[in-house]
């Protein structure tokens, strides 16, 4: 079975235009629960323009599901990693100024790095996952980093899903083969909605997890959250 994390993020960026604590984002990740996603993703920043640290710490005893915090692991981030031990910690190379996430590590240049980073989590018992592009090359010198699980990053495929979505679906299907024959499990995320779930989700071997945000929000404001998760669930099935 392929889990559906909902990525909150966007309930935090409301709630920051604004000031206050509407919408409630504590109540929000419980809602989702409550609806049937399997998972609760967050991705805090330095600057805290969505996530709060503070946030990350009000959710940690409230949730009872898979809690996932993704992130650039520098030190703040890898401390509040470790204050609360998540079931999962997905890296991911974002600069500071970023407006979202846009490409996967250079697993290579950065081995090292990545490598001591995936056993001070695992150490701990953190399930670690390595946010990547759709390159065997790079999952294979993700493997040498002691990583449980890749994160393949979507944003290519969903761009050219309503061209060609053979060609878009193509390399990942690549990575993902090469990801189980490294001993990898698969996480996806990044721009998959309900138009290319579906497809996806069928043609990749191995699919653990989908972490999906924006798009599930921007669904919810028409659907309503409880229609939405359940509609983003059932494309996680085959039909």
């Amino acid at each position: 079975m392929t889990k559906l994390s909902v990525n909150i993020n966007k309930f935090a960026t409301l709630r920051n235009a604004r000031g206050g604590n509407l919408p409630d984002v504590i109540q929000a990740a419980m809602d989702c629960e409550r609806f049937g996603a399997q998972g609760i993703t967050i991705h805090p920043r330095p600057d805290e323009r969505h996530i709060r640290y503070s946030d990350a710490r009000n959710l940690k005893p409230i949730l009872t599901t898979e809690f996932n915090i993704e992130g650039n692991p520098i030190k703040s981030f890898i401390k509040l990693v470790l204050e609360l031990h998540p079931a999962q910690v997905t890296l991911v190379p974002d600069s500071h100024d970023v407006i979202t996430s846009n490409c996967g590590w250079d697993t290579k240049t950065h081995k090292d790095f990545l490598t001591r980073t995936c056993k001070l989590f695992r150490e701990e018992g953190i399930r670690t996952s390595v946010f990547v592009d759709p390159d065997t090359e790079m999952i294979k010198y993700a493997a040498d980093t002691g990583c449980d699980r890749i994160e393949l990053y979507t944003e290519s495929y969903a761009t050219l899903f309503n061209e060609n979505k053979e060609a878009a679906i193509e390399p990942f299907v690549k990575a993902a083969t090469e990801a189980e024959k490294v001993a990898l499990g698969v996480n996806a995320g990044h721009d998959l909605n309900l138009e290319n779930l579906n497809y996806f989700f069928r043609q990749i071997p191995n699919l653990l997890e989908v972490s999906i945000g924006h798009a599930l929000i921007c669904d919810a404001l028409y659907m309503g959250l409880e229609n939405t998760i359940q509609s983003y669930i059932r494309q996680l099935k085959n039909y």
